[in-house]
């Protein structure tokens, strides 16, 4: 589903985020990137999501060239691939009913049918009963929780996440996670960005380590102590 190939990403000044990256994630598979901070990891999923495109390499996400998608093609390439931020990047001012909706209503959905799938998706990480609060009245790990049910509302077959608990406390962490694990037990491709190796290991799903942009070890998930 996903395949780096001998990727590198330098930036204007001589800062090299990614060197010669190769690895591939298989259809249906989660796992971890993790590395110090720096290590490229935020890097890796913007390339993914076309945020950035790389020096040299290709990326290729289901059978498809990133590098052949113009950027009239990158607004169908995301509605394929849900993705999950640290920050979470709600819109405050609209309801957690209308943050998880918004994909469904760029994707010009019928309005029956994105009420549907939007209480599905709420039902899915336990705020159905929150619809038709404001984000700013929930918690952290809650406002984490819509941010997940907006990147699966519209059924992505790629989840991607950058640092998704890196604001929640252990348990909450945990739960969050295995949340990203039911997805993948559906057959929902999961990769997720983390330096946190204690959950990592709790978690224990394969995992891929950066440093200063070059891959250092793929462990297997039954390797993972």
């Amino acid at each position: 589903m996903i395949r780096f190939d001998q990727v590198s990403k330098r930036y204007e000044g001589g800062h090299e985020a990614l060197s010669q990256l190769t690895f591939e994630v298989a259809k249906g598979e989660m796992a971890f990137v993790t590395g110090h901070s720096g290590a490229g990891k935020s890097t890796l999923l913007k390339l993914l999501a076309l945020i950035e495109r790389p020096s040299h390499g290709h990326v290729t996400l289901d059978g498809q060239n990133l590098a052949k998608i113009g950027r009239s093609g990158i607004p169908k390439l995301r509605r394929s691939l849900g993705m999950v931020f640290q920050d979470h990047r709600l819109l405050m001012d609209r309801t957690v009913f209308a943050n998880v909706e918004l994909p469904l209503v760029i994707g010009g959905i019928a309005p029956l049918e994105r009420g549907r799938r939007v209480r599905a998706a709420l039902e899915k990480v336990g705020l159905l009963d929150y619809e038709r609060q404001l984000p700013a009245s929930l918690s952290t790990g809650e406002q984490q929780r819509v941010g997940i049910a907006r990147a699966i509302v519209a059924k992505p077959s790629v989840l991607i996440a950058d640092e998704p608990t890196g604001n929640l406390d252990p348990q909450l962490a945990f739960e969050i996670m295995s949340l990203f694990a039911e997805f993948q037990q559906v057959g929902t491709t999961v990769l997720v960005a983390s330096h946190d190796l204690p959950l990592i290991k709790r978690v224990k799903k394969r995992v891929v380590v950066l440093d200063h942009g070059r891959l250092v070890a793929d462990v297997a998930a039954e390797e993972v102590l």
